[in-house]
């Protein structure tokens, strides 16, 4: 007898549908065949799911059993399939109840004793379901509470295969697990530092504000013990909540990717930090399964790269079409996927190998040709997508020695959210969220300059030879310094003040 379970699985962030076909033949020897691209692990599952039916008190077929996964021509990785293959063996055989096959989707992982593990990209799938008008979806019990954000779908959590046979027939039935509105959530992010920790950098703060009130790029630059560090770690507590879909967004990086199965789904926006040893496959993604890099992962939220010039020269180039595009396509033999990476570049960085070039007090023992070497690490291309470009002065005596109580990250994380909520107006009709995503099409339409900001722009672009894309930076920059403040267009002072982060990169 034939059976039909619907299964899926993940193909980069996508969830696709697959047909476990089941045949449990009436003659033949005891034999037990999967085809349809399976890989090492699904090949496991034989064993696995004939041990976990025996364990759970069922009894297994002593006849020819072929399992095909279908479309056959769509290779198949993981363990999510031995839930459907169990079922679909005990739909064939009788066991238990066929009706609401046609309706629900199973995914899964078995213990020899009949228990479900999670499995990673379970909102990926849930939400191909909901596309697919799959009614119902049998998940393990710690993927439930991920799998429960997408709506319109009945999620049911299973403990064990026992359980789920019970309820399949009818017999006791598993409660379905309740919607997550992520919206009624509480969202107070904790972070270790608060910017009321922080003595003096009044330069940098202002900065970092600018930064995660418009999403944009940003390098600290400075002198070994001037606070980068401290000022990048703190940067996370001044930013925005994440709404429903960018939660979403989110959440389905972190499943495909195996790191959400303790904590569901999340909640505060990603800070990722790697070390610079890391590899371009570590931090752009790839590798044999195609998995989302670092750059992804940090998605809506903050990639923090500390020690900016020690990574190597060829990972940092391969950032510059993200930085742009605000995406990755890895292209492989087996085809490509592409990945998204709009994220918010923060980098750190010494002005030289010793770290004490320009230092007021220390002299700097770097020879010319190391620190021009050092400085060549980054190349102007790179620096030219990077909006803003601070200098992190070593803090004077008088400020850090000072009690008097500097303003906390909870007042500036009140300016960015309101600087946000203009921009959402802004681009209500757009698929942009944020000023520094705007491209050049939507600079000329949205952003107004009053005759002084134009007059100041043209002598800037003259005197410092600005490119194109610098030019338009700078009135991105200065919309987000206007959305700071509460004002209508873009005046003089908000050119003024946005020219001062991009200079920089032009000494």
């Amino acid at each position: 007898m034939i059976a039909k379970v619907f299964s899926g699985t993940t193909i980069g962030l996508d969830g696709t549908l697959i047909e476990v076909e089941v045949d449990v033949a009436s003659r033949g020897f005891p034999t037990f065949n999967l085809v349809g691209l399976p890989d090492k692990a699904i090949e496991e599952a034989k064993d696995r799911v004939r041990t976990a039916i025996v364990n759970a008190s069922f009894e297994m077929p002593d006849s020819r059993i072929t399992v095909n996964l279908a479309p056959a021509d769509i290779p198949k990785e993981g363990s999510l399939f031995d839930l459907p293959i169990a079922v679909g063996i005990l739909a064939a055989s009788g066991i238990i109840n066929r009706e609401c096959l046609a309706t629900s989707l199973f995914v899964g992982e078995l213990s020899l004793e009949g228990k479900l593990r999670p499995i990673p990209g379970m909102i990926s799938i849930a939400l191909m379901a909901k596309d697919r008008k799959i009614k119902s979806i049998f998940v393990p019990s710690d993927n439930a509470k991920e799998a429960a954000l997408v709506d319109e779908v009945s999620i049911y959590p299973v403990y064990n295969i026992s359980d789920l046979i019970l309820h399949l027939n009818a017999t006791r039935l598993i409660s379905a697990y309740p919607a997550v509105d992520v919206e009624h959530l509480t969202q107070q992010s904790f972070s270790e530092f608060d910017f009321a920790d922080i003595r003096g950098q009044e330069q940098a703060k202002r900065a970092l504000e600018i930064a995660a009130a418009g999403f944009h790029n940003i390098h600290l630059k400075g002198v070994p013990g001037a606070g980068k560090t401290m000022l990048s770690r703190a940067f996370s507590s001044i930013l925005p909540p994440m709404n429903k879909n960018e939660i979403l967004e989110v959440t389905k990086m972190y499943s495909v990717a195996g790191l959400c199965q303790n904590r569901g789904f999340i909640l505060e926006r990603p800070f990722r930090s790697p070390h610079h040893t890391t590899s371009r496959i570590g931090l752009i993604g790839g590798g044999s399964n195609l998995k989302p890099g670092e750059i992804s992962l940090a998605h809506r939220g903050v990639l923090f790269l500390d020690e900016f010039p020690e990574f190597p020269r060829s990972v940092l180039e391969s950032l510059r079409q993200p930085l742009e595009d605000g995406k990755v396509t890895i292209s492989r033999a087996a085809g490509s996927v592409t990945f998204p990476a709009r994220f918010l570049l923060l980098a750190a960085s010494n002005p030289c190998p010793c770290g004490y070039l320009g230092h007021l007090k220390k002299r700097c023992l770097c020879m010319p040709g190391s620190i021009l070497r050092y400085q060549k690490r980054l190349s102007g291309p790179l620096l030219d997508r990077i909006d803003l470009h601070v200098d992190v002065l070593p803090v004077e005596e008088e400020k850090l020695t000072s009690k008097l109580k500097t303003e906390d990250s909870s007042s500036i994380k009140k300016r960015v959210i309101l600087a946000r909520s203009k921009q959402h107006k802004r681009f209500i009709k757009h698929k942009t969220k944020t000023n520094g995503e705007m491209n050049t099409n939507e600079i000329r339409q949205l952003c107004i300059l009053d005759k002084e900001a134009i007059e100041l722009l043209k002598q800037a672009v003259s005197r410092l030879s600005l490119s194109a894309r610098s030019y338009f930076k700078i009135i991105k920059i200065a919309q987000t310094i206007s959305d700071l403040e509460n004002t209508e267009g873009i005046k003089m002072t908000h050119i003024a003040e946005a020219l001062q982060y991009r200079v920089k990169e032009n000494e």
